[in-house]
Parts: structure tokens; C-alpha cells; sequence
């Protein structure tokens, strides 16, 4: 083995979220608060977004005039998780990450608190969106700036076309006659040319 350090297993499993019929919570107004609502609506501009801060930002303001975004201006309470089902803590308060950390494991509600990796039932990574065609990178909450640069990456390789594949594979998949095991064989015989160098 030599220097070489064992990796890091990386046990994240992507999964992606409807937030649009999700109630989710961002505790924070401030640039924190800014990216991580930015974030959720870049990807889904219609997310259910409650905010709960003691002041927002004018460019938190601006950005979730023309969305499904509740601005909540006071003090963070345990009640204002009611009915939230994903929470995200972005306070430039530590103390107050943490007690929305401990208030939503409390409740069982998934909980990310910005920039506190050991807080996290989830990580927000970079995400690639060409029409139906969504890709999502982590770096298990270890480099945001790497996964940003990938994102760029892919953004860029794609082809913009891709999304016209998808509709006519769909529209082809829906055709088709043969019970699920024979269309997965047959789609993927026709898709292995995506593959080939």
C-alpha cells in the first residue's frame, strides 16, 4: 500500500427532492440565507420556502419577490418548524444553528446547518440542469468550491440538445410493447451509443 491513505467512503445517497410539495424552512435572512434559498429556487423555482429571520436582506428580497417564498421576520422559535419537513439553519449565529439542529432532530425533520458538516442529514452540491436532464454533485460536504467547478464542468459538455434525446426516448419508451424487463433491455441497447468514445 505504501503512502497511499485509505479513501474516505463517501455513504451519501442522492436522492432528489420535490420541494415545490415540500415544506421547507431556511432560519437565516442574511447572505447565507440568500445562497441557500438561491440555490433551492435556481433548481426549483417554484420550492414551498418559508424564511424566519430577524431581518432579510433587500437581495433576499428581491430574489423570492416572484416565488412561493414566506418571509417571517422575528426571532427563531421550535414553532416555527411546524410543518416543515426539510430545515436548513444559515444564521451567522452558531448558537442558533445549532438549536434549530437539535429542534429538528427532535422532530424528526431532515436538517442541514450551512457550513457545519457534522450538522447535516443532507448536503446541498453543485447541480447541472438541462430541461428534464438534472445532475447532482457532492464531494461529501468536503469541497463546495470543487463541486461548483464540476458543475461548470458539466454544464459545459453537455449538449444542449440532450433534453430533446430524453422527450424521444420517453415518447419512444412509452411505444413500445414488452413487458419492463425487455424495454430496459432494448433502451439500453439503443443509449449505448452515449457511452462510446
Amino acid at each position: 500500500m505504501g503512502n497511499k491513505k485509505a479513501m474516505e467512503k463517501n455513504e451519501l445517497y442522492p436522492i432528489f427532492l420535490k420541494v415545490h410539495v415540500l415544506h421547507v424552512t431556511i432560519v437565516g435572512g442574511g447572505w447565507v440565507g440568500l445562497e441557500k434559498v438561491g440555490f433551492l429556487l435556481k433548481s426549483s423555482p417554484n420550492a414551498n420556502v418559508k424564511m424566519v429571520a430577524l431581518e432579510f436582506s433587500e437581495r433576499v428580497k428581491e430574489l423570492v419577490e416572484e416565488h412561493n417564498v414566506q418571509l417571517v421576520q422575528k426571532a427563531y422559535e421550535k414553532t416555527d418548524l411546524q410543518g416543515s419537513q426539510l430545515v436548513i439553519a444559515a444564521t451567522n449565529d452558531e448558537q442558533v444553528n445549532i438549536s434549530v439542529y437539535n429542534d429538528a432532530k427532535e422532530k424528526n425533520i431532515l436538517v442541514n446547518v450551512a457550513d457545519n458538516p457534522p450538522y447535516c442529514d443532507f448536503y446541498m452540491g453543485g447541480i447541472v440542469t438541462k430541461g428534464n436532464v438534472k445532475i447532482a454533485i457532492s464531494t461529501n460536504g468536503k469541497s463546495p468550491t470543487t463541486a461548483k467547478r464540476l458543475r461548470q464542468f458539466f454544464e459545459e459538455v453537455l449538449p444542449d440538445d440532450i433534453n430533446k434525446l430524453v422527450e424521444n426516448l420517453n415518447s419512444y419508451r412509452k411505444s413500445l410493447k414488452a413487458d419492463f424487463e425487455s424495454k430496459v433491455e432494448h433502451l439500453n441497447t439503443l443509449t449505448e451509443s452515449l457511452i462510446k468514445k
